[in-house]
């Protein structure tokens, strides 16, 4: 069962400079959110977030497919729900998962975006961003802080072709693609997570890799699970 994440998560981050945990940007115009402009969601898929209502009514004839496909599984993952998938202490049905599985991607949409980042090897073969996808395999280990109410099990690439069977995603991939490339980056890089049937497809718009100054290390994945693990802070690309 899939979730599409079609948030802050799914941005072009010009430099990919370090931002505070939960920064968010308006889906539409990408304004940051700020004291004095706090982001809307919309109000049927509780996802995607507006800086101001004509934001989103520019931006509904692009994301009303998005926004009915997500109502649709959310409901369709309450209505399979089967508890021997998730742990014991998983008191949640699917519905609450899925909405707990939104907030830890937002919580580390940028450790998510430098993971991926690095598992495709896109500094050294940029092409891989249309071939492969980063997919994290999470367990629900709950707690008040959404930062850590899952861990990670382990990761692996896919082939992105995975997606194929969900044109709705792919539709929306591809549009922040060719948003992506037009503005001088090279796509929509691709980070599963996915916890039981569950699942959530986070796109990450990335600059050209000239303009991001993270170095490539080996032990990305090591130090992925030790942060979500660590409940740490803002994440620092080292």
């Amino acid at each position: 069962m899939s979730y599409y994440n079609s948030s802050s998560s799914a941005r072009h981050s010009s430099g990919y400079d370090s931002r505070p945990r939960g920064y968010r940007v308006c889906d539409n115009c990408g304004v940051e959110e700020s004291s004095q402009n706090q982001l809307k969601l919309c109000s049927r898929c509780k996802v995607t977030q507006y800086c101001g209502r004509d934001c989103q009514k520019s931006h509904w004839r692009a994301h009303e497919p998005v926004c009915r496909h997500t109502q649709d599984t959310v409901m369709g993952a309450y209505n399979n729900y089967d508890p021997r998938e998730y742990p014991s202490q998983a008191a949640e049905a699917p519905a609450d998962l899925s909405k707990h599985l939104r907030k830890f991607t937002s919580a580390h949409s940028q450790l998510l975006a430098w993971a991926g980042f690095q598992a495709l090897e896109l500094k050294r073969v940029p092409a891989n961003i249309r071939r492969h996808a980063l997919l994290i395999d999470l367990s629900w280990r709950g707690g008040p802080d959404p930062g850590r109410r899952f861990e990670v099990n382990g990761t692996r690439l896919v082939p992105l072709s995975i997606l194929n069977s969900d044109p709705v995603v792919v539709a929306d991939i591809q549009r922040r693609e060719d948003r992506c490339r037009r503005s001088g980056g090279i796509g929509a890089a691709v980070v599963l997570l996915q916890c039981g049937r569950l699942s959530e497809v986070m796109p990450v718009e990335v600059d050209s890799p000239a303009k991001i100054p993270w170095a490539t290390t080996s032990e990305w994945e090591d130090l992925l699970s030790r942060w979500i693990d660590h409940g740490a802070g803002a994440f620092q690309p080292p």
